[in-house]
């Protein structure tokens, strides 16, 4: 017999100069849903150049996110790329913001949990408390003037 959990992967990105958070449900974290996420926040800020800060995930440098990252910068200069990522130190997740978003969600999660009778109502829960928010909180502020080159 088997005990499946349903289970659910989030991509987040937080704009570090308004505090909003762009999240995205995947079915699993790889360099293929790593490229969609890149792609939806291209959508949401046509004429911006994004400027990403990831974790140590292996699929944030898989072969097909270098290739998208290739070719969407193709021909320019460094300092006119679409899209520019940087690495938080390895394996310190107290650097990354998004944990914090994530730990806020899930505390949210756990206060209204006993309302929720389906994995969806869970879902919908947790997406709730991240979209429509403002974030503004210390860790935020520690990336300092990097917010302004996003």
């Amino acid at each position: 017999m088997q005990n499946q959990k349903e289970r659910q992967t989030y991509f987040g990105s937080i704009n570090l100069a308004t505090g909003q958070c762009l999240i995205q449900p995947q079915p699993t974290g790889n360099g293929s849903y790593t490229v969609e996420h890149l792609q939806y926040l291209m959508s949401h800020c046509p004429e911006q150049r994004l400027a990403l800060i990831w974790d140590g995930a292996a699929y944030h440098r898989s072969e097909e996110v270098k290739a998208f990252l290739a070719s969407v910068n193709d021909g320019l200069a460094e300092a006119d790329w679409k899209i520019t990522c940087l690495r938080f130190a390895p394996n310190d997740p107290t650097q990354n913001p998004i944990e914090d978003i994530w730990l806020m969600a899930k505390r949210y999660i756990r206060e209204f949990y006993h309302q929720c009778k389906t994995f969806r109502a869970v879902k919908c829960l947790f997406e709730l408390a991240i979209q429509h928010q403002i974030f503004d909180f210390p860790k935020l502020h520690r990336l300092g003037e990097f917010s302004l080159i996003i």
